[in-house]
């Protein structure tokens, strides 16, 4: 058996010195590199350059999707109800909570609407009922709350709140929500609706500011659920086209952020 013994190697004579059995035995090669860091360099240069790239996009898109979660948490952590909502010609409340429904009856009590739109009502949920859950006035109730039970979802909810706002010739509503909701309900209202004015109306039942979020693995759990459904309705609003006539404008508040209504 011979042995072979190179300085400044490639990997072609090598191949070619194991094809006539010779025992390799690799210096260095010109630049100073042993057998093992060139066949590292080797396999470094074989990697495809499309796997190289798909492997850097998918770095970066996760980076760039972290950082827009801080970014949303953040927000949403520092959204806080005003104390002065001013007024609007309607109000409009998104059910999912009791909380969400106080703070809207509350505001039509306090006159800062002419009318109230509970969008999203559960089917089996009687005026009467939800009239009783809010302690509101009945006859404030009778003439001046509207029942939407069409809406399934966030979209739907925008949907009806504009059918609801043209047929009342509203031009401004003051929007009732949880404040990890608030992005996403105006970002579908604002492509659902033209011509209308939106002053958000966040309802905090859970303190989320000063980075309280990061300790609750709830909020956490709330906050990452509800960004990935504002990833997915942006994706779509920009897709799809808005309705004719001029967007919606979003009022921020400092320190804030004809068969589908039931008479």
């Amino acid at each position: 058996m011979c042995v072979r013994a190179f300085r400044g190697t490639t990997l072609v004579r090598i191949r070619r010195a194991k094809a006539c059995g010779a025992k390799i035995v690799v210096l260095k090669d010109m630049r100073g590199r042993s057998a093992y860091e060139l066949k590292r360099d080797t396999a470094r240069r074989g990697l495809p350059a499309l796997v190289r790239a798909s492997i850097i996009v998918v770095l970066c898109l996760g980076f760039v999707f972290a950082g827009g979660f801080l970014v949303f948490a953040t927000h949403v952590g520092r959204l806080e109800t005003p104390a002065d909502p001013g007024s609007a010609d309607a109000i409009i409340v998104l059910t999912g909570g009791v909380a969400r429904l106080d703070a809207a009856v509350q505001l039509l009590q306090e006159g800062r609407g002419k009318r109230l739109l509970i969008s999203g009502v559960n089917p089996v949920a009687r005026p009467l009922d939800i009239q009783r859950a809010t302690g509101a006035d009945g006859d404030l109730f009778t003439c001046c709350v509207d029942i939407d039970r069409d809406a399934l979802d966030t979209i739907g909810n925008a949907a009806e709140s504009a059918k609801w706002l043209e047929q009342n010739a509203f031009r401004s509503a003051i929007v009732v929500t949880n404040n990890y909701h608030m992005p996403r309900s105006l970002l579908e209202m604002g492509h659902a609706l033209r011509n209308a004015r939106l002053t958000p109306y966040p309802v905090v039942t859970n303190r989320l500011d000063g980075g309280q979020w990061l300790g609750s693995r709830s909020a956490l759990r709330v906050l990452f659920t509800e960004y990935t459904k504002y990833l997915a309705a942006l994706a779509r609003t920009t897709v799809l086209p808005p309705r004719a006539g001029n967007p919606a404008s979003v009022v921020v508040e400092a320190g804030a952020t004809p068969d589908s209504v039931e008479r």
